[in-house]
């Protein structure tokens, strides 16, 4: 399936064939509660009432407001989420996301983007 734009432009969601829902978001990009809000219902769009595994490219992402942390507590068509960065700022935007609030489902960082869609799909890297 063809990525498809968030409202505001910052980034994409898609249903890949594999069957793992994605979010990535342009570097340099500051999220905001309604960047978020536009991405969750995009992914509850696409997923039409079945949960799927979400990767979250993070990569790059400048900053994430406290109103748009809030929003990823809240239930959307995700099982698990795998947040993928690179730098060092995105494992701190990473974990203080996952510390600060009751995550709907389990959720981890990764910089590995194969070690993430192995934890995703369940399956061991060889």
């Amino acid at each position: 399936m063809k990525p498809i734009m968030v409202d505001g432009g910052k980034g994409t969601v898609e249903l890949a064939a594999e069957g793992i829902l994605r979010i990535v978001w342009k570097p340099g990009t500051v999220l905001e509660a309604p960047d978020v809000q536009g991405a969750m219902a995009k992914v509850n769009e696409l997923a039409d009432g079945v949960e799927y595994p979400m990767l979250i490219d993070i990569a790059n992402t400048q900053a994430v407001t406290r109103q748009a942390r809030s929003v990823f507590s809240v239930k959307c068509a995700a099982s698990r989420i795998a947040l993928l960065g690179s730098s060092p700022l995105d494992r701190v935007i990473a974990n203080f996301a996952m510390a600060r609030r009751t995550l709907p489902c389990p959720t981890r960082y990764f910089t590995s983007r194969d070690e993430a869609m192995a934890w995703l799909l369940g399956t061991r890297l060889s």
